[in-house]
């Protein structure tokens, strides 16, 4: 069974580890990256904007999720939005738990947990142009692509789920 926990400073290595994983790169891309240390300056409590979640299957961590509100980052990765989103990233840790339903569930408890908000009105995510898997993955929940925009040296698909079209399921 999936649950996701907030992360803590405990998880930082093993982020980094996974961050470095030839997988994770080729999935998430190098606008991150460009940072020294994102994990340490991203980490909670530091940021309100977002939150850092740890995937775990039968308590054993196997992914990472991001919650970020776009609107609030103060990096504006994401420019001028309206208000009332949330944005998430999310990988798999080891290339060996992928392909098995892990990144689906993930995605599912990680939409319950936005929707969960009464505000949040629609959940934004950018996978590169690049990752037809996360394309695939995204669009069977019900996700919908509304652009093609670069961030930084990125390639990406913004894709957007609004909340009556989540297909939210008790986990």
């Amino acid at each position: 069974m999936i649950k996701l926990r907030p992360a803590t400073r405990d998880d930082l290595p093993l982020l980094r580890h996974w961050d470095a994983q030839p997988h994770v790169i080729e999935a998430t891309g190098t606008f991150e990256k460009d940072s020294h240390d994102w994990l340490a300056e991203w980490f909670p409590p530091l940021r309100g904007w977002i939150e850092m979640l740890i995937a775990e299957l039968d308590g054993r961590p196997i992914g990472v999720v991001q919650v970020i509100d776009p609107a609030e980052d103060e990096t504006h990765y994401w420019g001028e939005t309206e208000p009332d989103l949330c944005a998430l990233d999310i990988w798999l840790g080891d290339l060996a738990d992928s392909g098995k339903g892990h990144g689906s569930e993930i995605m599912r408890q990680a939409l319950a947990r936005c929707f969960a908000d009464p505000k949040v009105n629609a959940v934004l995510l950018d996978p590169l142009a690049s990752n037809t898997r996360a394309h695939r993955l995204y669009e069977r929940l019900g996700f919908r692509a509304v652009e093609r925009r670069m961030f930084a040296a990125d390639d990406c698909v913004v894709y957007r789920i609004d909340r009556e079209n989540a297909k939210l399921r008790p986990s």
